[in-house]
């Protein structure tokens, strides 16, 4: 890493050597104690030795930093956007490292919820910073479209072509509208094919379409055309992006405790659902009246049946024989689980035993709660017969959909104190790099801006995202594993990386307009956000399997982004 980093400031500063150069004039029919010296030439003779058109020739450019190659020149700027782009995306791939060997030493929790989420966002959070901080104001105004630029190229980026892309790499064959892992035959067939994610992943989904509140309320002004409420507006939406940023560290530290809660719930629902199937095919008659409603003559015959030494009372090894002729598709359940679960649920008076009184209000509480699962699930009660059945399959596929391998747990890594020294180390260089040279590529892209004449946004757009994102070809390489789950930790990492991008980077963006009053005139770029977070988290809020058709949809996102943005500021004028 060393090297790579001292080879590049090698070579800017050999390029830097390229800069216009003048002699001495030399004529022929001068003694040569007459030559001059140069020194008292005003103007460079027409017989000088100068260099043209050097690749970062300029007089009114001023050096970066005082060392760095100083140009105005389009192959200059174009030199100066791929190193310093490059530098940026070195810095997010030391930031990644280095929270990945954190996260295996520490766990999940504060680290994995609050810090890594933040440091992934610095490379973005500088670029924005330095668009906005540096020069007067007007210089201020004229740059920081770059930041909003980096902004909304990031979001409609990783929603567009990572998004299409992980749909291509990651599809895999789809029986039963499920993805089957790491079997792919059907080549690329547009319906056949694709990927499947769990349940978290739309939750993921939901929670970047509510990241764009804070957008919706800086825009409010505008929307209404009162524009003296601006600043007001700015303030409101920079208090709601810190707080949502509050929110989400939260909810991500403790999402490992809620994802094994839901779990747990779903692995309750499932024995409810086994259970009762088992009772049907032990009653003596049907279990359910026509109605649906609990059949108390047979349930009360069925608990008869049940009391294995007529007690009248159901213990837990009258449970464990019911349980024990039930093949539970998930190993995680065993028998003492779930016997536990029934007490819980039927033993109201707590005295470790279910009498028949008991046992009926139980069975009846988890009819009705199947009632209430079917109703929701087909916005009607099914037949009496299928009830039952319906409930079984549901409860399976959610308990598939929240299944975790709980691959989050604390690794036993050897030499501690080593790797979290390199990670600490990989950590620090990854903020310097990002922090040294944010301002250089801001810079470098407005310069390339006014020599070409093409809107610094829409440079910053296409190009500032791939430069700042290095989970790219990691997230990549992860979903090429054509798994369930990771296509959807993959695809939950785009979502979450919209999500910091919505809260995070807009509250930095926001705070620089604020406090430099800058003028708010990106009504556009904004639109051009929301549409795609909405559009995109509506798929993936409500459908957890994606064909492979929907990947060329996405892509075709991007072009059209940058469209409308084109047609609403230059021809509709919105800015």
């Amino acid at each position: 890493m060393a090297k790579k980093l001292t080879l590049l400031l090698l070579a800017i500063l050999l390029l830097q050597q390229a800069s216009s150069g003048e002699s001495r004039s030399i004529t022929n029919d001068l003694p040569l104690s007459m030559v001059s010296d140069g020194v008292l030439e005003k103007t460079p003779k027409p017989n000088s030795i100068w260099l043209p058109g050097s690749l970062f020739s300029s007089d009114s450019c001023d050096q970066t930093y005082g060392f760095l190659p100083c140009t105005t020149t389009v192959l200059g700027n174009t030199f100066l956007i791929i190193v310093y782009g490059y530098l940026m995306f070195l810095s997010a791939k030391l930031l990644s490292n280095g929270s990945e060997i954190l996260l295996q030493i520490l766990g999940p929790g504060i680290v994995g919820g609050f810090f890594l989420p933040l440091l992934s966002s610095i490379p973005d959070a500088t670029i924005i910073l330095a668009s906005g901080l540096s020069g007067d104001t007007e210089t201020a105004q004229s740059q920081v479209s770059v930041g909003m630029g980096l902004l909304a190229g990031s979001n409609v980026m990783l929603l567009t072509i990572l998004w299409g892309t992980c749909l291509l790499v990651g599809k895999c064959d789809l029986e039963n509208s499920v993805a089957v892992d790491q079997k792919d035959e059907k080549l690329f067939s547009l319906t056949g094919s694709g990927v499947s994610t769990d349940i978290w992943t739309s939750y993921a989904a939901r929670i970047m379409v509510f990241s764009i509140i804070p957008f919706v309320i800086v825009q409010l002004p505008q929307v209404f055309h009162t524009t003296s409420d601006n600043r007001l507006a700015i303030l409101i939406s920079l208090i709601v992006a810190i707080c949502f940023v509050i929110a989400y560290s939260l909810y991500q530290i403790f999402q490992p405790w809620i994802q094994r809660r839901k779990l747990a719930l779903s692995k309750h629902k499932h024995v409810m659902s086994e259970i009762l199937i088992q009772l049907k095919t032990h009653a003596l008659g049907r279990l359910l009246t026509n109605d649906g409603d609990p059949n108390k003559v047979v349930i009360e015959k069925l608990f008869k049946t049940l009391d294995q030494d007529s007690d009248g009372y159901l213990s837990t090894a009258d449970l464990r024989s019911l349980i024990i002729g039930i093949q539970f598709d998930d190993t995680d359940i065993n028998i003492d689980e779930a016997i536990s679960q029934v007490m819980r649920d039927f033993d109201t008076s707590h005295d470790s035993k279910i009498d028949v009184d008991e046992f009926f209000k139980g069975i009846s509480r988890w009819i009705n709660k199947a009632k209430r699962v079917a109703i929701m699930e087909r916005g009607k009660l099914p037949p009496s017969m299928k009830l039952l059945e319906d409930f079984d399959k549901k409860t399976k596929k959610e308990q598939d959909q929240f299944m975790d391998q709980m691959d989050e747990v604390v690794e036993d890594v050897k030499n501690v104190k080593w790797h979290a020294s390199k990670a600490v180390g990989l950590l620090l260089l990854g903020t310097i790099v990002a922090a040294v040279f944010a301002d250089p590529l801001v810079d470098a892209v407005d310069d390339f801006s006014t020599a070409t004449s093409i809107p610094s946004f829409f440079i910053s757009f296409v190009i500032l995202p791939f430069a700042s994102s290095s989970e790219i070809v990691s997230t990549l390489i992860f979903v090429s594993r054509k798994k369930q789950r990771t296509a959807s930790l993959a695809y939950s990492e785009i979502y979450g990386s919209v999500t910091m991008s919505n809260i995070l980077s807009l509250a930095v963006f926001l705070g620089l307009v604020y406090i430099r009053n800058l003028t708010w005139s990106f009504s556009a770029e904004v639109l051009v956000i929301v549409v795609v977070c909405i559009l995109m988290g509506a798929i993936a809020s409500f459908r957890t399997t994606f064909p492979l058709w929907m990947s060329l949809v996405s892509m075709l996102l991007y072009p059209l982004s940058l469209l409308l943005v084109y047609i609403l500021d230059y021809v509709f004028g919105w800015s």
